[in-house]
């Protein structure tokens, strides 16, 4: 009987030592799970747009890779720092600001947490921290192929452009837009306004409406949710648009011919991967444009555009990508190539 009892203590003793490395190795097997966070600007998880391209990369690099991913929305300015600041806590390995509006927060975060790996969508700096990964892109170039294809698509010879805010990858949209729509037909007006918001669906809708209502058969909408808007009112007046950032026509299949697209998700994929990699390297700017794929039109583009146009806008592509069309990026590049 002792040596039962002797024998089942042991196993006791045995199975407890187990159960206890169990945990161990779980809790390590969770500590060492790489780990990526993003806070998001002004506008949805769910915006159709910019903020849901850049989860979509995320979420197939927890797929790919096995990371854990999250993002917390801000409701306002004060919100960043705070939702940076939560994230650092929570020991993510890597913090994407998504939006120019991170520009200053995700700054000053560098400076705070100098062993903390940041990247910031869409915006670069003019001296980059040493611990952050700007990521920009050439939207300008994939909206002069959407002014080609504007400009020989509308009816009416009015087409429009929405932008959200005048940040700065909204600008390359709307002079490379308009430089497009300018090189393809010279007679074609364009109307351009700015919904002053990225997040008002009922603002970019009321735009929209009375841009159809003058004339304007085909709008460009480079705007968040606010774009959103403008493709409600493109489907319920029966007009043409064409999407920003994604490919939105499941928004509107029949009113949205194409999109302007800029792979997001591309980009926070590979910040991911390099993370993964152990390449991650602050300080250096990440540049996206038609020459690396990452900007261009949507893939479905043939099914409402022409064959003949479609051949038009492969052709302008390729000297955009070889640099014998330069595209402006702002008002003053725009001056300088119109003057």
């Amino acid at each position: 009987m002792k040596f039962k009892k002797l024998m089942a203590e042991t196993a006791s003793v045995v199975l407890s030592a187990s159960l206890l490395t169990g945990c161990s190795s779980k809790k390590e097997e969770s500590a060492d799970k790489l780990s990526v966070g993003i806070v998001l600007g002004e506008g949805s998880i769910n915006d159709q747009s910019f903020n849901q391209s850049t989860w979509e990369g995320l979420k197939k690099a927890e797929k790919d890779f096995g990371i854990h991913v999250k993002y917390l929305e801000s409701k306002q300015e004060s919100d960043y720092i705070q939702n940076i600041e939560t994230l650092v806590d929570e020991d993510m390995d890597l913090i994407i600001g998504v939006g120019y509006q991170l520009k200053d927060s995700i700054k000053d975060a560098a400076g705070s947490y100098p062993d903390q790996k940041f990247a910031l969508m869409d915006e670069t700096y003019d001296k980059i921290p040493e611990n952050v990964v700007p990521v920009t892109f050439k939207e300008q170039e994939a909206a002069y192929l959407a002014g080609v294809i504007a400009a020989n698509m509308t009816k009416t010879k009015n087409v429009g452009f929405i932008g959200g805010l005048p940040a700065p990858g909204v600008v390359k949209y709307q002079y490379g837009f308009k430089y497009g729509v300018e090189s393809a037909n010279k007679d074609v007006k364009i109307s351009e306004q700015y919904a002053n918001s990225f997040s008002d669906q009922a603002k970019g809708k009321s735009i929209a409406k009375q841009m159809y209502a003058g004339n304007v058969d085909l709008i460009l909408s480079a705007a968040g949710d606010a774009g959103t808007g403008a493709i409600e009112a493109a489907k319920e007046n029966n007009k043409l648009a064409i999407g920003a950032d994604r490919d939105q026509s499941d928004l509107a299949p029949e009113n949205v011919i194409t999109s302007a697209i800029k792979k997001l998700n591309v980009a926070s994929y590979d910040l991911a991967k390099e993370l993964v990699e152990g390449k991650y390297k602050g300080g250096v700017e990440k540049v996206y444009g038609l020459k690396e794929g990452a900007v261009g039109m949507a893939d479905n583009s043939g099914k409402h555009i022409p064959e003949n146009v479609m051949k038009i806008v492969e052709k302008e592509s390729e000297k955009v990508k070889n640099g014998e069309i330069k595209v402006p990026k702002n008002e003053a590049e725009y001056k300088q190539l119109t003057k």
